[in-house]
């Protein structure tokens, strides 16, 4: 099962691994609070994609394909997706991303692509 929330949301027993799938850490979370499994910050877009987009929803189309190029092109994150499959065949995986926006952002990328995968 794959799940997707904010950081600074409240940890939940239920959350299985807490993959958290952001470059950057976010503001104001500890390391104790966000109560990871992993950070997968290479999983994340390029610096480049990151700051040409700049969580402009007008961006958002561009982004999700040149994202998704990324995702399906890029080696280490062709190998981190490949890690996530086997976690969410094994368990919960609890994707976790700092952005406000909770549609235009690259973790809802990464999870629909994450969804399409295991359901072929």
């Amino acid at each position: 099962m794959l799940i997707l929330k904010r950081v600074y949301e409240p940890f939940d027993e239920l959350d299985g691994s807490r993959i958290l799938v952001d470059r950057l850490w976010p503001r104001g979370i500890s390391k104790e609070s966000a109560r990871l499994s992993h950070w997968y910050k290479e999983i994340a877009p390029s610096s480049e994609l990151r700051k040409w987009f700049c969580h402009k929803p007008e961006l958002f189309e561009e982004f999700r394909i040149r994202y998704l190029d990324e995702l399906r092109t890029d080696v280490q994150k062709v190998q981190l997706i490949q890690q996530l499959r086997e976690m969410a065949k094994r368990g919960t995986v609890t994707l976790l991303y700092g952005a406000k926006d909770a549609v235009y952002n690259h973790a809802v990328v990464l999870y629909e692509e994450m969804k399409r995968i295991t359901e072929e």
